[in-house]
C-alpha cells in the first residue's frame, strides 16, 4: 500500500468516526421533533430487531410533535413499548395505526445534562479521530523501514495526516458547538 492509499484511508475512517458522531447527536431529544430522535430505537418484530423507520413512516408536521404512521397495525403496541422503553423521555398517543409523540420542552437541568452527554460523545469521537492517526501513522513507519517509502515521503504523509486529524477534529468542534447552541436556546 502506497502512502498515498494510507491517507485516503485514513480519510474515509475519519469521515466515517464523524458521521457516527452526527447520528448520535441527531439521535438526542433537544426540545425540537426530528425524526431522527427514533434512529436509535429498535422494534423485536418478525423475529428480529428493526428500526421504526422500516415499520412506519415517520414525519414532524410541527416542531414539537413526531408522528408515526405504522404499516402493520399488529407493530403499533410494539413500536410503542419500544419507544416508552428507550429512555428518550417521550410518550406516544395512539390513534389507530397513526403515533402522535409531543416532545416536551427542556428544562435547565436536562439542558445542562445533553450538553455533557454531547462532550462525552464529542470526545469519543476525537479518540477515534486520533487513533485512525496513530494506525495510519504506524502504517507509514512500518513502510518506510521495510523500504517501501522514504524518509521524505514519510514525514510529508504524515503531516498530511495530521492535517486531515486537524480538519476532522475543528468539525467535529464546530458541530458540537451549534448543537450546544441549539439545546441552550429557550
Amino acid at each position: 500500500m502506497t502512502s498515498e492509499e494510507t491517507i485516503k484511508n485514513c480519510n474515509s475512517k475519519m469521515k466515517k468516526a464523524f458521521s457516527v458522531f452526527n447520528q448520535e447527536l441527531a439521535s438526542l431529544r433537544t426540545g425540537r421533533a426530528n425524526p431522527a430522535m427514533l434512529d436509535i430505537i429498535k422494534v423485536e418484530v418478525y423475529g428480529q430487531k428493526m428500526s421504526i423507520n422500516q415499520l412506519a413512516t415517520i414525519s414532524t408536521p410541527e416542531p414539537r410533535l413526531i408522528t408515526v404512521q405504522v404499516w402493520d397495525q399488529n407493530n403499533v403496541s410494539l413500536i410503542d413499548s419500544a419507544i416508552q422503553k428507550s429512555n428518550l423521555g417521550i410518550n406516544p398517543q395512539i390513534d389507530g395505526q397513526l403515533m402522535r409523540i409531543p416532545i416536551p420542552s427542556l428544562n435547565e437541568e436536562r439542558r445542562n445534562e445533553l450538553k455533557k452527554i454531547m462532550g462525552s460523545l464529542a470526545e469519543k469521537a476525537k479518540v477515534s479521530i486520533r487513533n485512525i492517526r496513530r494506525e495510519a501513522n504506524d502504517k507509514l513507519k512500518k513502510d518506510l523501514k521495510e523500504k517501501i517509502i522514504g524518509e521524505d515521503e514519510c514525514k510529508n504523509s504524515e503531516k498530511k495526516i495530521q492535517n486531515l486529524t486537524d480538519e476532522q477534529i475543528a468539525e467535529l468542534e464546530k458541530k458540537l458547538q451549534d448543537k450546544e447552541k441549539e439545546v441552550m436556546t429557550v
